[in-house]
Formats: structure tokens, sequence, C-alpha cells
């Protein structure tokens, strides 16, 4: 989807249907949902440093990831 400062931002296909968003870099990965708000759903070996910054720029990205995520699952929902 997108790239920040080293961080990939992007989706997985087949996944639970609720709008999240990933990021990874090389010292860890996280993953933030932005429905019905943004928030942290889950952080793998990011400082909180790291995760405050990302939450900031998902919250200040979110309607961009939105278009993306429903561009990316067509109706929707990526339900199988």
């Amino acid at each position: 989807m997108f790239t920040w400062k080293g961080y990939r931002f992007y989706f997985f296909s087949r996944e639970e249907p609720r709008m999240h968003v990933h990021v990874v870099c090389a010292h860890g990965e996280a993953k933030f949902w932005l429905e019905p708000a943004v928030e942290v759903a889950r952080n793998h070996r990011l400082t909180e440093k790291q995760v405050s910054e990302l939450e900031s720029i998902v919250r200040e990205r979110k309607d961009e990831i939105g278009n993306a995520w429903r561009r990316h699952f067509p109706g929707g929902s990526n339900q199988r």
C-alpha cells in the first residue's frame, strides 16, 4: 500500500473482515484497527515510541488507508 520511514503498511488478503492495517519494519510489526476507532490491535517487538508514531500516521492517513482497503476488498468485506 505505502511505505513511510522504512515501515511498510499493507493488508493481508483473506483475513478478518474488520478494517485494519499491518505495519512492518526490520525490527518488528504491528496491527492497527481502523474501526470503530484507530487503535493498536497487536504489537510485536516495536517500542512504545514507534507504536505511538505509527498510530499517529495511521490516524493522519486513515481516509487514504480506508479507501485502499475498499479497493483491495471490493464489496466491503474480505471474508472467504
